[in-house]
């Protein structure tokens, strides 16, 4: 009511501290949604819904709305196969799950460069979907390293928000493993990988 002027006219100065304090409530809201989200997946109470998605396409979409690293000289890639990668999953929370891991790519990424985000299908028994995110020259070695024993995913490298952890539980809710990249580089990329739905 104040910013629209219903108590009388404001003066730049009050404006901009009224704007800031609309946006300080704005990432309040924002965390204890997060934060009730997180619960509710730790507890196993929030029913993850399963239909059949497009995984890359989901990727693409994604990607085509992304700007964080514009100002900065980063550009996000996209790497997909022509055919769908098929998987089941609850398309809202699989989109906020990828929409955060480009995200903090991009964001980590300290000078101006190229983030890759590669969607691919792994054969075996069960057949994998697999995205992984980060710079080209780890994304072999990040993959691979999913298929042996993935290391932890590194869920708190972007301080105290929750995004990370909720993305992780997400993944995990829909069958599948979100990790890092090996060794003393977590923050070089990341992946996750889905059952194929067959």
């Amino acid at each position: 009511m104040l910013l629209k002027e219903h108590g009388g006219p404001l003066t730049d100065k009050q404006k901009k501290m009224l704007q800031e304090a609309e946006r300080s409530c704005e990432r309040i809201s924002a965390v204890v949604a997060e934060l009730s989200e997180l619960g509710k997946l730790e507890s196993h109470e929030l029913a993850v819904s399963r239909q059949e998605l497009d995984l890359a396409a989901l990727l693409r979409d994604v990607a085509s709305d992304m700007h964080e690293g514009d100002d900065r000289g980063v550009r996000l890639e996209i790497r997909v196969t022509n055919a769908p990668v098929s998987v089941t999953g609850d398309r809202a929370r699989l989109t906020a799950a990828v929409t955060t891991l480009l995200h903090a790519a991009l964001r980590e990424r300290g000078e101006p460069g190229v983030i890759v985000a590669e969607c691919s299908v792994v054969d075996g028994s069960p057949g994998w979907a697999v995205l992984a995110v980060g710079a080209e020259d780890t994304l072999p070695s990040l993959i691979q390293a999913g298929f042996s024993t993935p290391p932890p995913f590194d869920e708190w490298r972007g301080g105290l928000g929750l995004a990370l952890p909720v993305a992780r539980r997400v993944v995990e809710a829909l069958g599948g493993t979100l990790w890092s990249a090996p060794g003393d580089r977590p923050r070089a990329g990341s992946a996750l990988k889905l059952p194929i739905r067959t």
